[in-house]
C-alpha cells in the first residue's frame, strides 16, 4: 500500500465515521476489503467496540478497530505457532503506543475527558456539537494511518 491509498482509506474511514457508524466500525471497515471482508460484515464483527466497548469508555473503538486489522494482516491459527502470536502482540503494542503518543490515551474515557465508567446503552446523537466536542474524528483519523501505515511497512 502506497502513502496515497493509506491517505485514501484514512479519509474512507472518517466518511464512515461522519455518517454514523462507530469508531471502531469506520477503522475496521476503511481495510476490511484487503483481507476479502464486505463492509457489512465488518460492520458486524465491530458493531460491540465503539464507544471504548458498547460505552463503557474503556479502550477506544478506533484502537479496536486497528486491533481487528491487525488480527488479519498478523494472525495466530496454530496453537504451537508462539511466534505468530508474538508477531501479533507487538503489533498490537506498536500501534497503541503510538496511538498513545500521538492522542494522549487510548482509553475512551480519559480521550473525552470523563470518568471511566459505563454510560446508557444509548448512542450519542451525532450532530455538529457532538463532532465539536469530541475528539472522535481525529481518534479514527489517527488509528487509520497508524495501521494503514503498520500493514504497509511505510515509515512516513
Amino acid at each position: 500500500m502506497i502513502p496515497e491509498e493509506i491517505e485514501i482509506r484514512k479519509q474512507q474511514a472518517v466518511r464512515f465515521f461522519e455518517c454514523g457508524y462507530n469508531c471502531s466500525q469506520s477503522v475496521f471497515m476503511a481495510f476490511s476489503d484487503l483481507y476479502g471482508i464486505d463492509t457489512s460484515t465488518a460492520s458486524k464483527l465491530a458493531t460491540s467496540f465503539g464507544g471504548g466497548m458498547g460505552r463503557l469508555r474503556e479502550v477506544c473503538g478506533a484502537v479496536s478497530g486497528m486491533f481487528m486489522v491487525l488480527g488479519l494482516e498478523y494472525p495466530f491459527l496454530n496453537t504451537a505457532d508462539k511466534n505468530a502470536k508474538n508477531i501479533n502482540y507487538k503489533a498490537v503494542q506498536d500501534v497503541a503506543g503510538e496511538f498513545k503518543t500521538i492522542m494522549g490515551s487510548y482509553i475512551c474515557a480519559d480521550l473525552l475527558n470523563i470518568k471511566p465508567a459505563a454510560q446508557p446503552p444509548i448512542a450519542s446523537e451525532r450532530n455538529e456539537l457532538y463532532f465539536k466536542s469530541r475528539p472522535c474524528t481525529r481518534c479514527v483519523m489517527v488509528a487509520a494511518a497508524i495501521v494503514g501505515r503498520k500493514i504497509s511497512k511505510v515509515n512516513l
